[in-house]
């Protein structure tokens, strides 16, 4: 058995060292953790930039936060691994003002419009007795493929999957799976078009008329 399973095993001890990595009421990784631990734990590529001072990068070591070579997080974000992974991957751009809540996997060159809101997880709720709050997490991650973009003031809610190359349009919430190489806009958002290879043109899905 690891030092890892042992811990997870002993109530007290893990409390403890939750509670040395940061605070119940304020839960945000301390100082030291920041500055001498998750350096040597998270991956950062190349050429990455992440604009520290004017966000809130609260990232944990116990799940990952890589961020691939290229990347750019930009002022103002939320950026919380704190109930599982965050994967970004090369030349992708986090957009002012957005959230990203794991567990959710970025893929290559995916760019975030501004103030765009991404969770894998939702607060549960089956047990009406207590509130959400004391109940555990239903965690369900979000993956977004390569060339991906979301447009501003978007929502991707937890357990869906983005395909490659597909436009969703400003002010879009994503409650279900979108294929690749589509446009897709509303709420709930639904494909609006669908790229044509043969024909080489995206052609508007049948059933939705141009208002």
């Amino acid at each position: 058995m690891s030092i890892i399973d042992k811990v997870k095993q002993n109530g007290h001890l893990k409390s403890y060292i939750i509670n040395l990595i940061s605070s119940r009421r304020n839960p945000r990784p301390r100082l030291w953790v920041k500055w001498f631990v998750n350096p040597f734990v998270h991956r950062r590529g190349k050429g990455a930039v992440i604009r520290f001072r004017r966000s809130r990068i609260d990232v944990f070591p116990w799940h990952k936060f890589d961020v691939g070579r290229n990347s750019l997080i930009e002022d103002f974000t939320t950026i919380n691994n704190g109930a599982g992974d965050i994967v970004i991957g090369d030349n992708a751009r986090i957009g002012i003002g957005s959230v990203v809540i794991g567990p959710v996997v970025l893929g290559n060159k995916v760019g975030l419009g501004q103030h765009v809101f991404i969770s894998g997880f939702n607060h549960g709720y089956s047990d009406a007795s207590r509130d959400s709050n004391e109940q555990d997490l239903v965690k369900k991650g979000v993956i977004i493929d390569d060339d991906t973009h979301i447009g501003a003031n978007s929502v991707v809610v937890a357990g869906v999957h983005i395909g490659t190359r597909t436009q969703v349009g400003a002010g879009s919430v994503v409650t279900k799976d979108l294929p690749s190489y589509c446009v897709a806009a509303g709420n709930p958002a639904c494909v609006l078009k669908r790229y044509d290879f043969d024909k080489k043109e995206w052609i508007r899905v049948s059933g939705y008329s141009k208002s």
